[in-house]
């Protein structure tokens, strides 16, 4: 191979590890230590709740779709996080994503959340967090600060989001 290939090939392969770097860091809009994006979005019951409202509480959102097997797995966990834990100041927001929240209504009441279930229908806050994958869930603190952004699922995540909280409840 002459010198001239060699160096192309190089230049190539330079060029796009520095494009998958850019395109790997900017995918995760939502960092730990910055401020959570606020939203306000109409829940299950027909109110529109607001994530800053719940300051003082440890919240989690979580972004899901029906459409989302992953999601179907991961909602009955954090059904039982929310449950074990509503009552020691920490809140779950799950946040569907669909343009139509009929089925999304369907799902939540067979899967028997107890959490509030907001509607994206819109996608706007899922544009608001950048959303690359789902589901997505982001923890955040008291003060309305990001902790941690998990994107997907996979069985045993709840076992990290269940530590995660109870470091946060203790704080």
């Amino acid at each position: 191979m002459n010198k001239s290939y060699l160096r192309k090939v190089s230049t190539t392969l330079i060029a796009a590890a520095a494009v998958a770097l850019f395109i790997t860091q900017s995918a995760v809009a939502i960092k730990a230590d910055m401020m959570a994006p606020d939203f306000t979005l109409k829940s299950a019951s027909g109110k529109n709740l607001r994530l800053n409202d719940y300051r003082g509480q440890v919240v989690m959102v979580n972004f899901w779709a029906t459409w989302c097997a992953p999601c179907r797995k991961e909602l009955p966990h954090l059904n039982k996080l929310y449950q074990k834990y509503q009552d020691q100041g920490f809140t779950l927001l799950g946040v569907n994503i669909d343009s139509e929240s009929a089925e999304a209504k369907r799902m939540a009441k067979e899967l028997k959340i107890a959490f509030p279930v907001l509607f994206d229908t819109k996608q706007e806050t899922s544009k608001l967090y950048k959303l690359k994958a789902m589901p997505s869930t982001v923890l955040v603190d008291r003060s309305g600060k990001v902790i941690s952004y998990h994107l997907g699922y996979k069985p045993g995540y709840e076992r990290k989001y269940e530590k995660e909280v109870q470091a946060l409840l203790k704080k």
